[in-house]
This record gives structure tokens, sequence and C-alpha cells, in this order.
């Protein structure tokens, strides 16, 4: 008896130690996933932005070396474009959740008495993602070109001046960062607002609470997490976006965003390390803007 005992204490402790090892052996094709695409990558970048020139070499020709002259040489010459960047990026998120947000809470609330109402919203809401992210933005480049109807309109209504035009400025790189990014914060706004329960709203009016004083203390304070996700999911791309800034598409020679610059020195002035720097330099002022957001916003769960 006591034999059999002592056996079996010391085989209680193989079972945890086994469902560790069926754990990590199921996790191990995402580590390698994640190793291959994303830490490999992130180490050859921040290796390629402290590259320095090759001595006697030719245009694009640069060696491994720790040239952190590389960022202060980055900074120093296009921080307009950083700023700019993250404030047309902020004003893209403020205006696509001034938009989405009255938009999530019709679907995700008032609709919800009409499924079949519910989800047709629901579908003119991410039918832009079956168009290509260029398609959408080229055509809105020919409505509002100064020769189409729309500007021609207000031009004839004296809403805009003779010599004006909408492409080229900031308000239509705003304008195109938002429409592009909308069903980005819409989606995680319904998301959070369809699980409302509406009985904390009833609750909110029996202690006499006006419509508004219920929206900013109990509506906005449960659809936080919406709020959050949807800010984030618009502000990161925005940030880095490129194709509504560019002179192709919406914007102009003084509307040039970090991603523009980016593109520029890799594929135009081959100027591998600065293109480098400045996408570690995106990449880290992002993390650091999303860590003090979601401190800041109390949802560190989000994480």
């Amino acid at each position: 008896m006591a034999f059999a005992a002592f056996a079996t204490a010391e085989a209680q402790p193989q079972a945890p130690r086994k469902s560790s090892r069926i754990a990590l052996f199921l996790l191990l094709p995402g580590i390698l996933y994640l190793v291959l695409f994303f830490l490999t990558p992130l180490v050859s970048l921040l290796l390629t932005s402290l590259q320095a020139p090759l001595e006697y070499g030719d245009i694009g020709q640069y060696q491994y070396a720790f040239n952190w002259q590389n960022y202060v040489d980055v900074m120093t010459a296009y921080w307009p474009h950083i700023l700019r960047s993250f404030g047309y990026a902020l004003a893209a998120t403020v205006f696509a959740l001034l938009f989405s947000y009255p938009l999530a809470y019709f679907i995700g609330v008032k609709a919800r008495r009409w499924p079949l109402l519910q989800s047709l919203m629901l579908v003119l809401v991410i039918a832009p993602f079956f168009i290509s992210f260029l398609l959408r933005t080229l055509a809105w480049k020919q409505i509002l070109s100064d020769e189409s109807f729309v500007i021609t309109s207000l031009k004839a209504l004296s809403l805009l001046g003779p010599d004006a035009h909408f492409t080229g400025t900031p308000f239509a790189v705003i304008f195109g960062l938002t429409y592009n990014f909308i069903p980005f914060m819409t989606l995680p706004l319904y998301t959070a607002l369809e699980r409302l329960d509406l009985r904390y709203l009833e609750a909110g009016s029996d202690l006499y609470a006006n419509p508004f004083t219920v929206f900013r203390k109990i509506t906005v304070p449960l659809s936080m997490p919406g709020i959050v996700a949807g800010t984030l999911l618009t502000f990161i791309p925005a940030a880095g976006d490129y194709v509504n800034a560019s002179r192709d598409f919406l914007g102009g020679p003084d509307t040039q965003m970090m991603g523009n610059v980016i593109e520029a020195n890799f594929l135009v002035l081959l100027n591998y390390p600065a293109a480098a720097a400045l996408s570690i330099i995106l990449m880290a002022a992002i993390l650091v803007l999303v860590g003090v957001y979601v401190k800041r916003s109390g949802t560190e769960d989000l994480l």
C-alpha cells in the first residue's frame, strides 16, 4: 500500500509537464511564423538603418556599420513630414470617430428591432472593402478634380474661388484618410454597441437623467473598448499611409507624409539607411503614442 501511494504521488507531477510540452508543440508553428515573417524583417530593417555608404561605391551601395547619425540626419531633414503624418492621422481619426459613432450607434442599438435593416447597413459599411484601396482613392481624385462636376458647381455657386482647387491640399488628404478608414472605426464601435444592455439606459432615464447625461455617463463608458480599438485601427495605418498623400492621388508637394518619404528614399533615391531609419522612428513613435493613449483611457487589457 505504501509503495502504491508513493508511486501514485510520483506520477502526478508528470501530467502538467506533459500538457506544457503539448502546448509548446502547438505554439511552435505560430512562433516560427512570427520569427520568420516579423522578427527577421525587423532585425534586418534595424541593421539597414545603421548602414554607412560604401567607400568608393556607387549610389545605393552601403555596408553594415553602427552609424547612429542616420537617425539624427533623418530627424533633422524630415521632421516636418513626421509632424504632418501624425497631424493628418490624428485629424482623420477624430473625423472618423465623429462620423462613425452615430452610424454604429444606429446600427447596433436603434436597428436591433429590424434585423434585416441592421444586416443591410453592415453590408454597406464593409462594401468599400470589395473595391481596391487604390481604385477608391483614384475615384475620389476624379470626383474632386478641378474639372469635375462637384468643383465646377461649387465655383459656379461662388463657394469656391475661381482659382481654388481641392486636390493637392491637406483637406483632400485628410478627407481621403477619413473616408478610407471609416470602416475600421465603425466595425469595432458596432461590436461594442451591439452588446450594450439597454436596461442600463432605461435605468438612467428612470433616475431622471437627461439623454445627454445618459449618453455621457453610460453609453460612452460602456463603448470605450470599441472606441479604443477603432481609434487604434484607424490611427496606426493612417500615420503610415502613403497613397492618399501621394501626388498621383489626393496629395501634392506640400502634403507629403512619412510613407511618401520612405517610398522615395527606398525606390527613387536608393537611400536605404534613411528609409529604414524613418521606418524605425515611425514604429517607435506609434508604439509610444498607442501605449500612452491606452494607459490614459484605462483600457490596458486591450494590449
